[in-house]
């Protein structure tokens, strides 16, 4: 799905004659789509449990109404707020894993359930009306960017040197990965492969980097997005909670035998979701500079494409972070190449949707060719 991305960018930056790749559509492409990034990182979390979820479009409008509510009519500091919000979003996320988790009921009705009482508890909060605007400390987090220190003319010269860092700090994670799978004699790819792949993501890097720079540099929301995926990334590869999710996904019951409480994993990647999903509703009503009852309409169908287009897989127990991260920016850069060639909303949702099918049905086809 990487090589399919870089070659949906390539075939839009064509047919747009180069307005996909200008920086100012790119910085827009990062933070317009910064919504459907966060909820994928929660919700393959999920798809690999075994699960689903389906109230994360309306928790991100309730947790929007809500810190509309604490920050424009209460006058909260944004920081309270914005702590307030993610408390509610795990108290949201305990709430549905508790059903899930210990009643055992699906989590198809369940989340089904959820999505129609926050939908209705954010119109009775914001009594279907808008509220707005948010304090300028509040939008930051979905229009700031980090200034730039070296104060550069033309060009953004900390987010080039953030770029180098990047690069140089890539390099030596993944020659020292190498290192560590040779000393224990197992197969690695050739030099020339391993050597070709390091110079094509640091020229990436480098290259996204100079584009950020010469518009307005870093996004914050962009920092959020990345530190999020760092964390989770080591989290499913590298520690035993991880271990466990895909344990979960692969054979619950196999699972229990082994000695994993299930119910405990499964209560935690909810209250995991639910949190994100509090966030996303942090960074949505920032860009949008209001809380609106309709806010967050189709997110959670939004993510739940992207997981799977970056090849999660619908029986569970299969997916990475990166896969879903991979399958959000397919869908985003298909919306904003669609949209700068003016195509309406009908046949871009027409797209996504063969988009999604044939996506789980390649996924279909390799389980099945497996068995």
């Amino acid at each position: 799905m990487f090589i399919a991305l870089i070659f949906i960018m390539v075939l839009f930056q064509i047919i747009t004659d180069g307005i996909l790749l200008r920086p100012l559509n790119i910085t827009n492409l990062v933070m317009q789509n910064s919504y459907v990034l966060i909820l994928a990182i929660g919700m393959v979390l999920i798809i690999i449990a075994g699960h689903i979820d389906l109230s994360v479009g309306s928790v991100v409008a309730f947790v929007g109404a809500i810190s509309a509510v604490l920050s424009i009519n209460m006058h909260l500091p944004t920081y309270l707020v914005f702590l307030i919000a993610l408390a509610v979003g795990a108290v949201i996320g305990a709430w549905q894993g508790f059903w899930v988790a210990y009643v055992k009921i699906p989590a198809f009705i369940v989340t089904l359930a959820g999505m129609l009482i926050f939908r209705g508890l954010t119109m009775l909060i914001l009594k279907g009306e808008s509220l707005a605007p948010f304090p300028k400390s509040y939008q930051l987090v979905s229009s700031g960017f980090i200034p730039d220190i070296f104060k550069g003319d033309s060009i953004n010269l900390f987010t080039i040197i953030v770029g180098l860092v990047c690069t140089i700090i890539y390099v030596l994670v993944e020659i020292n990965g190498r290192k560590k799978v040779k000393k224990y004699n197992l197969e690695t790819t050739s030099i020339g492969i391993f050597a070709a792949k390091i110079v094509l993501i640091a020229c990436l890097i480098n290259l996204f980097s100079y584009i950020l720079a010469t518009y307005e540099g870093i996004p914050y929301i962009l920092v959020i997005l990345v530190v999020l995926i760092l964390a989770y990334s080591f989290v499913m590869k590298r520690t035993t909670m991880g271990r466990k999710v895909y344990a979960i996904g692969g054979n619950a019951n196999a699972a229990s035998l082994s000695g994993i409480k299930t119910p405990h994993v499964t209560f935690w990647i909810f209250v995991n979701m639910g949190v994100l999903a509090a966030l996303t509703g942090l960074v949505v009503a920032a860009r949008l500079n209001a809380a609106t009852p309709k806010a967050g309409t189709n997110f959670e169908l939004d993510a739940i494409a992207a997981c799977f287009i970056g090849g999660a897989s619908a029986y569970g127990g299969i997916g990475t972070v990166g896969g879903a991260i991979v399958g959000a920016l397919v869908m985003g850069v298909m919306n904003n190449g669609m949209s700068i060639l003016g195509l309406g909303i009908d046949w871009q949702q027409t797209i996504k949707g063969f988009v999604l099918l044939l996506a789980v049905a390649f996924d279909v086809y390799n389980k099945n060719k497996a068995v």
